[in-house]
């Protein structure tokens, strides 16, 4: 099973879209939208993937609270996988724990830890495959995308491999990456799709269906 939380994001309701179009796929996904109750009891026997597409303290819905933060983390030190979509880099920014774990950081505003904010500029931009030797590059595609947020300047926290980059006016910067939390779960970064035509595109949901599948496949090369 597949566990998917993920807030309204605004009004844009990127997980509900990204989900409508998995569950076409077949997937078995239980999925929660500004509801954090799937977190409040352990979960880490019954899910096999956790997919987050949120933001902690966002959309008007009180930030998960600490009988949450105690079954994510049992998640995480079990060493299952994540996989972290758009701005969920920052789902449990206000947990200090996990900031470090995340490989690449979506940066809010008055940031615990004093690093300036990420920020998001809105046009079209195309995502690319990075040139690594990581298998899942044989995999993925190069994505041409219409004006939506690109989000650029986050922190890298951990060790990472860049599966995928744009290249915009400010420079280069990943759109796609692989990390591992230290009890060695791998964690999948994935930041293109704000806005429901990019999210809900046949393009976007083939993309995080590769993700899905390699991270369900197992553990990929250190």
């Amino acid at each position: 099973m597949i566990l998917f939380v993920a807030d309204s994001h605004f009004g844009q309701h990127c997980g509900s879209e990204q989900s409508q179009g998995l569950l076409k796929r077949g997937y078995d996904i239980a999925f929660h939208e500004d509801d954090w109750s799937a977190l409040t009891e352990s979960f880490v026997d019954r899910a096999d993937l956790l997919v987050l597409n949120m933001i902690a303290h966002t959309c008007n819905v009180p930030a998960p609270d600490e009988t949450c933060e105690r079954h994510v983390r049992e998640y995480v030190d079990s060493g299952k996988p994540m996989l972290l979509l758009h701005g969920a880099s920052a789902a449990f920014w206000h947990w200090d724990w996990w900031r470090p774990i995340v490989g690449y950081r979506w940066v809010r505003g008055e940031d615990p830890d004093g690093v300036d904010a990420s920020w998001h500029p809105k046009r079209p931009y195309k995502v690319d495959v990075a040139k690594c030797r990581h298998p899942l590059t044989k995999k993925l595609k190069p994505l041409d995308l219409p004006t939506d947020e690109i989000y650029l300047s986050l922190e890298q926290t951990a060790p990472a491999w860049t599966l995928m980059t744009t290249t915009t006016d400010e420079g280069t910067f990943p759109m796609c990456y692989e990390s591992r939390t230290p009890a060695g779960g791998r964690v999948i970064g994935f930041l293109p799709g704000h806005c429901p035509e990019v999210t809900s595109s046949p393009e976007m949901i083939e993309t995080v269906s590769i993700l899905i599948d390699d991270l369900l496949s197992g553990p990929t090369p250190d």
